[in-house]
């Protein structure tokens, strides 16, 4: 998900200085006692208290199957959910679903009886003697999108209904284990004014449409690839639509659709070029082929977010899709081409395997960045675009890891998640990323990826995992790179060069420090992977021994201590260093 404003960055994720040698706080709340304290206590018990990443556990309830049917009217919509429920112990105990107090809870049964064994609060509802081997459980709500300001969930804005689920927005629709481990197998059923919404859209694959009577019609559409509810969409409006097709690298063709507001229609063909240029890519780079017949973008003036991947239905805001060249510029076409191919990415890198919980958040955002800017390079000027992306990242987040803001990328707790959508998630996310790659090399960084697809693919998991994906894929030791994670404050780096003449050497003396960061006051080092290369008086690279070992033109120092000093040997004249290259 791109939010709205998020578009801002590594060889060392570090602010370096190099000696040759020679030339908002936090949101308070103030509370006086009085003899209207014990009336405030009921408020004061509902206030939102911090989740901990220490606290974590593992659903007892696997939803396997999933079928959602909405009747969406003027006044309300009706939704009614048929869960396959998999109780995933002997003990499983009560199953907890949360649901906004907005919902309107009509009825729930269980294998096909009516169920009342249950409890509800500003939260959610706790069900409670439940089957303990697999059984069914339907859920009918209503809800009014009409009247949903929050502008999560499903909501209706001008004449369409369209949803935003990341983060905690399906619980707006219906009760349901709103987190992202539970991942199922979604179908999904739309009925409709058919003049008011001709076009009904969800996730997967459309398997039926037809009249429903009255003037009315449905959809109904099938997601075989299991996801987590946070990725859910529907769109239901009056809109036009340009058509592509793509062919896999398997020769399985795909349908492209991007629709949009009749007056848009002529402002997509850049999106269009963009998208099937991003299924290229990722084939290529990545060996990562689309896994569905249909793939849709629709993009709306009042989409609340920037950009959103729902699985096979991304939803943008209009700014984000529609170009021509008589009102846009270099870079409007450029951000377009990056971010079609930041949610595109996502089918892969944010899906097919997603976050565990939402301290991982960097795991799909964090890496997705990486693969957009790594996209945008190979289409455009590798140079310029990395100048501008660390530019930006020096400009937005080196402040807020300098600040009362910051946090590391997989922060310890949170008491709202949409706090979280920060440029420290996504771009230094993506700085780590790309550390990986230094590290590793361009090959080794693949054999991880390709690790880390082959062990988790369908499975919700942690950054640790992708980590040890990493160092498996190729016997790499790098614990020292594990503080990244759990440790704010960006690394001060300083590198003082030194030569001898007489011994032909040239030293670099690497130090770091990281500074102190709201409610982290001891800091460790980092590995910080320094690409360097010595530039000899003739202008040329020269090449490089260390350790008595030959490293080409150019070697990648993991420094991951408070101080450190690499020594090159037979460098036979005074080189100028080549730090971060």
């Amino acid at each position: 998900m791109r939010a709205t404003g998020l578009r801002a960055v590594h060889r060392a994720m570090a602010a370096m200085t190099l000696h040759s040698g020679t030339p908002s706080g936090a949101r308070g709340q103030r509370c006086v006692r009085s003899a209207a304290s014990a009336a405030a206590a009921p408020a004061t018990e509902n206030a939102p208290k911090p989740i901990y990443l220490k606290d974590y556990a593992k659903p007892q309830y696997a939803f396997a199957k999933v079928d959602l049917d909405f009747a969406l009217g003027e006044a309300s919509t009706a939704v009614k959910s048929t869960i396959r429920v998999e109780p995933q112990s002997a003990n499983a105990g009560d199953l907890f679903l949360h649901g906004d107090e907005s919902v309107e809870l009509v009825q729930i049964m269980v294998d096909g009886g009516a169920f009342t064994s249950y409890k509800r609060s500003s939260k959610g509802i706790t069900l409670s003697g439940l089957p303990q081997s697999a059984f069914e459980l339907v859920i009918e709500t209503r809800i009014k999108p009409q009247e949903n300001t929050a502008l999560e969930g499903l909501y209706k804005s001008g004449k369409n209904f369209c949803t935003q689920c990341e983060a905690e927005g399906f619980r707006r629709i219906t009760f349901y284990q709103d987190r992202p481990d539970v991942m199922s197998i979604f179908t999904t059923k739309i009925t409709a004014d058919k003049a008011k919404y001709p076009v009904l859209l969800s996730n997967g694959n459309l398997i039926d449409s037809g009249d429903a009577g009255d003037g009315k019609h449905f959809t109904v559409w099938e997601d075989p690839w299991a996801k987590p509810a946070y990725l859910f969409a529907l769109v239901a409006g009056e809109l036009g639509m340009i058509e592509d097709k793509f062919t896999t690298m398997t020769g399985k063709n795909v349908t492209l659709r991007i629709f949009v507001e009749e007056h848009n229609l002529d402002k997509c063909e850049h999106a269009m070029t963009s998208l099937i240029k991003s299924m290229k890519w990722d084939e290529d780079v990545f060996g990562l082929e689309y896994d569905l017949e249909l793939f849709n973008i629709v993009a709306v003036d009042d989409f609340n977010m920037g950009a959103m991947e729902n699985k096979s239905l991304n939803i943008f805001n209009s700014r984000l899709v529609l170009a021509t060249p008589e009102s846009a510029t270099d870079a409007d076409y450029a951000a377009i081409e990056g971010v079609v191919a930041h949610e595109y990415f996502h089918n892969y890198t944010g899906n097919r395997v997603t976050c565990r919980d939402w301290f991982q958040l960097s795991l799909k955002e964090g890496l997705t960045v990486y693969r957009d800017q790594e996209f945008s390079a190979d289409m455009n000027s590798r140079g310029v675009k990395r100048i501008g992306d660390v530019a930006r990242l020096r400009m937005s987040q080196f402040p807020q890891d300098n600040g009362p803001m910051a946090h590391p990328i997989r922060p310890e707790s949170y008491i709202k998640m949409d706090n979280f959508y920060t440029v420290t998630i996504y771009e230094k996310g993506a700085e780590v990323v790309r550390m990986y790659e230094t590290l590793l090399g361009k090959d080794g960084f693949r054999k991880g990826m390709d690790l880390y697809f082959e062990r988790h693919d369908g499975q919700a998991v942690t950054t640790e995992d992708f980590f040890n994906a990493m160092c498996d894929a190729n016997g790499a030791d790098l614990s020292s790179f594990k503080p990244w994670y759990s440790q704010a404050g960006t690394p001060n780096v300083t590198v003082d060069g030194s030569y001898d003449a007489a011994a032909k050497t040239f030293a670099l003396k690497c130090s770091q420090n990281v500074p102190k960061t709201p409610g982290q006051d001891t800091k460790i080092p980092v590995m910080c992977p320094i690409a360097v290369g010595l530039v000899g008086p003739d202008g040329k690279d020269m090449e490089l021994t260390m350790d008595a070992a030959s490293h080409g033109t150019t070697a990648v120092l993991r420094f991951d201590q408070a101080e450190a000093t690499y020594t090159f040997t037979g460098v036979a004249a005074k080189p100028v260093p080549s730090i971060l290259r």
